[in-house]
């Protein structure tokens, strides 16, 4: 299973022998356990952690967001700890624990209803004993009985796995000083592009790197009527008026442009305005007055294979998960509809078409 929206850039050795049939990335924060002054210090409460035990398996359990008391009490079932570190979330497992997995929610995955989260729902009941587990989960708001009958499950289920010469559940560490870019959030994604704006720390210069950002202008052609500030990344653009500051533009063309603050992305029309945090991604307009966003926020067009394109809203403070049911923003439909819409879409198909509506229009902005 490979993520799409993050990355990790390992500071620990990369190159690894599976021990167990699940295993979380992780940075683990020194061969000792922390004390409670340096479990404060470093933050940990506010993470999913994964501690390791000092035992010959290295078996690994996580909890989630609590203090140092509750972690040590919650995590005697390791025994002896001999490290602990914020999760990153990714992790690997093994095809006999995937199908297994699969066999074990089979009636769930034929209705396609309801949802699990790895961690709640599987690595914390198959690492924690039942009443860690449901004073974790009750802090989620789910009730007693509902976690006291997930964990019962997810015990069954680790009672009749075959592990094998493997451990269950183990971690693999990164490195303390990892780098670590997530984009599954708007904050996130908006934060952690706009770093590449930033040329004095060590980690923006990593992240310039890592994406082959040699200078703030590449493959673009700029009229002297742009102006542009020092920070502003631009990419494989052609813009003829405006201005453009502190902001990330890639893949645009547009008469004139007006983005302060903002990520515009793969947009073209006679007139583009971006306001502060604001996102735009695959827009394509012909019209007079062209594509516009408020301060905050988001917009993206979602092509379908005949080439037809709906604009989908959002806000920099809307989240996509909690909303993923509801229509927001003036839409019509839900994220999850516009999803099952395009479930069995042909992406290849679709992105010809988009290509053949950007190109329509950016031609005729030449003319």
């Amino acid at each position: 299973m490979f993520w799409g929206d993050q990355v990790f850039l390992p500071s620990a050795e990369f190159q690894y022998t599976p021990t167990h049939h699940a295993d979380i990335m992780c940075t683990l924060l020194g061969s000792t356990a922390p004390t409670a002054e340096e479990w404060k210090e470093k933050g940990l409460e506010k993470y999913g952690v994964i501690a390791v035990s000092k035992a010959e398996g290295k078996n690994a359990a996580q909890v989630e967001k609590v203090d140092h008391a509750t972690a040590v009490k919650m995590l005697q079932v390791l025994g002896d700890i001999g490290s602990v570190g914020p999760s990153l979330g990714s992790f690997s497992v093994t095809a006999d624990f995937l199908h297994a997995l699969c066999h074990e929610y089979d009636a769930e995955l034929q209705e396609k209803k309801g949802k699990f989260d790895t961690d709640p729902h599987f690595w914390m009941p198959l690492t924690l004993p039942t009443d860690d587990y449901v004073l974790l989960m009750s802090q989620k708001g789910v009730s007693e009985a509902v976690s006291k009958r997930h964990h019962q499950r997810m015990s069954k289920f680790k009672q009749s796995f075959p592990l094998g010469d493997m451990g269950l559940f183990g971690a693999v560490d990164v490195g303390v000083d990892a780098c670590w870019w997530d984009y599954g959030l708007l904050k996130l994604y908006m934060s952690n592009n706009k770093k590449l704006l930033t040329k004095e720390d060590d980690e923006s210069k990593l992240l310039r790197r890592f994406y082959q950002v040699s200078e703030n202008q590449m493959n673009s052609t700029l009229s002297d009527k742009v102006f542009v500030d020092e920070s502003s990344c631009i990419f494989s653009s052609s813009i003829r008026n405006g201005s453009i500051t502190n902001s990330i533009v890639a893949a645009v063309d547009s008469l004139d442009v007006q983005i302060v603050d903002a990520i515009v992305v793969n947009c073209t029309a006679k007139k583009i305005v971006a306001g502060k945090n604001s996102i735009l991604y695959n827009l394509v307009s012909d019209s007079e007055e062209g594509i516009y966003a408020a301060e905050g926020e988001i917009i993206v067009s979602v092509t379908d294979e005949s080439g037809s394109m709906m604009n989908i809203k959002s806000h920099h403070e809307i989240c996509g998960g909690k909303n993923w049911k509801n229509q927001v923003s003036g839409n019509s439909m839900s994220f999850e509809q516009v999803y099952e819409r395009n479930l069995d879409a042909n992406v290849s198909l679709i992105e010809e078409k988009r290509r053949q509506l950007y190109h329509t229009v950016s031609s005729s902005l030449s003319d």
